[in-house]
C-alpha cells in the first residue's frame, strides 16, 4: 500500500466529481417527481424536507443553523410544516430512489458496469471512514441504512462525502467570521456568479446584497467597485484551503492507487451527469461546472 499524507488536493478533485452525482437530487425530474408524489408541495418544501430528513422531523431553527446560508424565513416556509405532508422516512426513500433513477437514465447501459460498482465500493469505504465529530449533517446521513444496489450506494456515498465536506466548510466559514449570507456574496464575487442567481436560488435580493457588500467592505474584503480586495481574495482562498484540508480526512482509508482509481472511475459518471445539462453550470453550490475538469 502506497500512502501519502496530503489528501487535500485529491479531496477537492473528488468533490468536483462527486457533487454532480449528488446534485441530481435537486435538479433531475425523477427525485423531484417522487418528492411531489409523496406529498411535498413545491420545490423548496421538497428540498428542505429531503436534505433535512436524515435528521428526523427537524425544526426550522436546526436546519437554518446546519444548512448555514439560507435565510431563516426561507427555511421556515417549508419546515416544520413539511412533516405534516410526509414523514422524514418518506423523503429519504423518495430522494434515494429518484436520484438512482436519474443516474440510471444519465448512464444508460453503463449504469450496470463494473466501474460503477467499483466507484460505489471505494466511495462507500471512504465515507465510512470519515470522522463524525463536528459533522452533524454527515453523521445523520452516515446513520442511514446503506443501500445494496450499486447506483443507490454510489449516490449515498456521494451524499455522505459532500455533507462531510459541507460541515467542514461551515466550520471554516465560522472560524473566518463569515456568515452564511456573506459567504454567498464572497463566493459570487470570487467566481464571477451574477447576483440574480442568488435571488432565485437563495432569496438574496438586491437590498440584502447591498447590506452584505457593506459588511464586507467594512472588513476590507470588498472594494467600492463591487469586487474583492486582496484581503477578500486571501480570505476566500484560506476558507477553501481549510475546507479541502478538513475534507481530506475522508480519504485516508484509501491508498494512493485507490484514490487515483476512484477519480478515474468517477470521471465518466460525473461527465454523463454534467453533459445532461440539468445541473446549472454556476450556482450557490460553489461548484463551477465550466471548470470541473471532467
Amino acid at each position: 500500500m502506497t500512502m501519502t499524507t496530503d489528501r487535500a488536493a485529491p479531496a477537492r478533485q473528488l468533490w468536483r466529481l462527486l457533487e454532480p452525482i449528488h446534485a441530481v437530487t435537486y435538479f433531475s425530474p425523477e427525485p423531484l417527481d417522487r418528492l411531489k408524489s409523496v406529498g411535498y408541495r413545491g420545490f423548496w418544501m421538497g428540498y428542505f424536507a429531503a436534505r433535512a430528513a436524515p435528521l428526523g422531523a427537524a425544526s426550522a431553527e436546526l436546519v437554518h443553523a446546519l444548512f448555514y446560508n439560507f435565510s431563516f424565513d426561507h427555511v421556515a416556509r417549508a419546515l416544520p410544516d413539511a412533516w405534516r405532508f410526509a414523514s422524514p422516512s418518506a423523503a429519504i426513500d423518495a430522494r434515494q430512489a429518484g436520484s438512482a433513477d436519474a443516474l440510471r437514465r444519465h448512464l444508460g447501459a453503463e449504469a450496470e458496469s463494473p466501474a460503477v460498482q467499483r466507484a460505489a465500493d471505494l466511495a462507500i469505504r471512504a465515507a465510512r471512514s470519515a470522522p463524525l465529530e463536528g459533522r452533524p449533517l454527515f453523521a445523520a446521513n452516515r446513520a442511514l441504512p446503506e443501500p445494496e444496489e450499486p447506483l443507490s450506494r454510489l449516490w449515498h456515498a456521494a451524499t455522505m462525502l459532500r455533507e462531510h465536506r459541507g460541515d467542514g466548510h461551515v466550520a471554516a466559514l465560522v472560524a473566518a467570521g463569515i456568515g452564511g449570507r456573506d459567504a454567498h456574496v464572497l463566493h459570487a464575487l470570487s467566481a464571477g456568479i451574477p447576483a440574480p442567481v442568488y435571488v432565485a436560488a437563495r432569496n438574496l435580493d438586491e437590498q440584502e446584497w447591498a447590506a452584505v457588500m457593506a459588511r464586507l467592505a467594512d472588513r476590507g474584503l470588498a472594494d467600492p467597485g463591487g469586487g474583492l480586495t486582496d484581503a477578500g481574495l486571501q480570505t476566500k482562498q484560506h476558507i477553501e484551503d481549510q475546507t479541502d484540508a478538513r475534507a481530506a480526512a475522508a480519504y485516508t482509508a484509501l491508498d494512493d492507487g485507490e484514490v487515483e482509481e476512484l477519480i478515474a472511475v468517477l470521471r465518466p459518471v460525473s461527465a454523463a451527469v454534467v453533459t445532461a445539462g440539468e445541473i446549472p453550470t454556476k450556482s450557490p453550490m460553489g461548484l463551477d461546472l465550466d471548470e470541473s475538469g471532467l
